[in-house]
């Protein structure tokens, strides 16, 4: 097992370190990289706007970091995409890439396709309903890749207790991490634990790790994520970026409930596929009450955690990037 301290200690960074645009401009073009941030959607006709303003400006126009900003979304019944396009994105609906497939609804699905859709050396991933949306959310990200040839996925994390530079702040991630996902990780992926926060929705990774790796549509796509790309290269492929602060909507208990059902489906499948759990997984209603007039009232909801296979396995990503299927 890696020592994970000494990971931490060499793979996690502050984007304050990034601060000198710049340099990591001159670095990316030095290595002829191609960059596309993919903005995932589903309604956020409130943030998207500003997130499109604020990237473009400041990442294509003052310092030429990113090659392409696209939404990708999920089919919103909002002004979306024509906010989004008015102020410069490339749009797209997730349906109508690689439409001959039988079209899924989930961010999972908006990532997958983006794969497919943008062409960039590195895909760099952000929410779209961030209030404080700041540069740092792409330059902190991709700037360890562009720095270190040996990391392949970088993942955000914020606002959250942890010892850096002297300040010290309250705790390692949100409540489905710390009652869900870091539990697991301790139990059957320990080097797991090194990751801060596991389920954050901002990360940047090479396009040769994303065709290679599973992609569930719905919520446990992050999971996935670390867990494929942990048994493909290791813990030195990840690093980790302290973005500082994010601000959100917080999501009722129930809401979480939901997550963390999706989460565990996912974490039994990718296990079970390892050889990790041998246990097949039957159930996919997940069970909550509430009360409704005095009345406790259980509801039943269907999760059904599907999946996208790695984008190589696609015949057209693999004609239009010239990639080849390599032999298991």
């Amino acid at each position: 097992m890696v020592d994970l301290q000494k990971w931490i200690d060499s793979n996690t960074y502050h984007h304050s370190q990034f601060w000198d645009l710049k340099e990591l401009v001159k670095a990316k073009e030095k290595q002829g990289l191609k960059i596309s941030l993919c903005l995932p959607t589903l309604n956020e006709e409130k943030t998207i706007g500003k997130e499109v303003i604020l990237f473009r400006s400041e990442l294509v126009n003052r310092y030429p970091l990113l090659d392409e900003i696209a939404v990708i979304d999920s089919g919103s019944d909002d002004n979306t995409l024509e906010v989004a396009r008015n102020f410069g994105a490339d749009t797209y609906l997730a349906s109508d890439i690689l439409p001959e497939l039988e079209p899924k609804r989930g961010k999972g699905e908006n990532l997958w396709k983006a794969i497919h859709q943008l062409e960039g050396d590195i895909i760099v991933y952000v929410d779209a309903d961030i209030s404080n949306i700041h540069p740092r959310f792409v330059y902190g990200l991709v700037a360890p890749l562009i720095y270190r040839e040996t990391v392949k996925y970088v993942k955000a994390f914020y606002d959250r207790p942890l010892a850096f530079s002297g300040n010290v702040r309250a705790s390692g991630g949100g409540r489905v991490t710390e009652i869900l996902v870091r539990p697991l990780f301790s139990l059957f992926f320990p080097e797991l634990t090194a990751i801060i926060q596991p389920l954050s929705g901002e990360y940047a990774v090479r396009r040769e790790v994303l065709e290679q790796i599973y992609f569930p549509i719905g919520y446990g796509v992050e999971t996935s994520h670390l867990i494929d790309v942990h048994h493909k290269f290791g813990l030195e492929a990840f690093a980790q970026t302290d973005l500082d602060k994010r601000v959100h909507e917080n999501k009722p208990t129930q809401a979480l409930g939901k997550m963390s059902f999706g989460i565990l489906q996912t974490f039994i499948k990718r296990a079970k596929a390892l050889g990790i759990i041998d246990k097949a997984m039957h159930e996919t209603i997940l069970r909550q009450f509430q009360v409704q007039r005095e009345q406790y009232k259980q509801l039943k909801i269907e999760i059904i955690e599907d999946e996208r296979p790695p984008m190589i396995e696609i015949e057209e990503y693999r004609k239009k990037f010239n990639r080849k299927l390599q032999k298991k």
